[in-house]
């Protein structure tokens, strides 16, 4: 039994001192590699040695468990600086709104709806007006969600909020989708802005759907 003990002693040493031959690009020998390497495409962590942890890989694609570069790009970096002077799309190739919060009067006149009065375009906008407007604005929007007029709890009224936009109403009923689509972005008045809860073209159905309500 010391005997056994000894080798064990003896291995677990030589085993130490073999990992101590670290230096220069060599991290000497990794005895829990999967907390020191990221698997995802991280720029400050990259391993460009397409062998690193192959003995670990059940994958079979001829690669390590641990690399993690982009042999497509310069230098296999997995980040690079987009052209000079281009400005980043969103998935529909649509350029950023930039039209300031203050610049309503230039919205409703500019804007112009990019999307097509479909029926699907009209039901998306249904949904996204009931899951994000209603509660204010009601569901025909005549200014009487929740919101606005409150709710009884155990006979004790709860939640009014006056001054809510009937938007069937004159004031609003020749208003444009451009206007619509500006205020959800930035808000205005009571109203706060929905411009990074709703994507771009979700606010633009919604401005479809305010429009069939102001229709009847």
């Amino acid at each position: 039994m010391q005997l056994l003990k000894t080798i064990l002693i003896a291995a677990v040493g030589a085993t130490l001192l073999a990992g101590c031959k670290a230096g220069g690009d060599n991290p000497g020998r990794e005895y829990a590699a999967n907390m020191y390497h990221s698997v995802a495409y991280e720029p400050l962590t990259q391993v460009t040695d397409e062998s690193a942890g192959t003995w670990v890989n059940a994958l079979n694609n001829g690669r390590g468990e641990y690399f993690n570069s982009n042999k497509y790009n310069p230098n296999w970096m997995n980040m690079r600086e987009p052209a000079p002077n281009t400005v980043k799309r969103n998935a529909q190739g649509w350029l950023p709104y930039r039209i300031g919060k203050d610049s309503l009067e230039y919205a409703s006149l500019t804007l112009k709806n990019p999307l097509d009065s479909t029926a699907a375009i009209i039901a998306d906008g249904k949904a996204l007006y009931t899951m994000y407007c209603t509660h204010c604005h009601g569901a025909k929007g005549l200014g009487d969600g929740k919101v606005a007029t409150g709710v009884t709890v155990d006979g004790v009224e709860k939640g009014m909020l006056g001054g809510v936009a009937n938007l069937t109403g004159d004031a609003y009923i020749n208003i444009t989708e451009g206007h619509i689509f500006h205020v959800i972005t930035w808000g205005k008045g009571l109203m706060q802005p929905h411009g990074s809860q709703v994507s771009p073209e979700d606010r633009w159905k919604i401005a479809k759907y305010v429009k069939t309500l102001q229709k009847k």
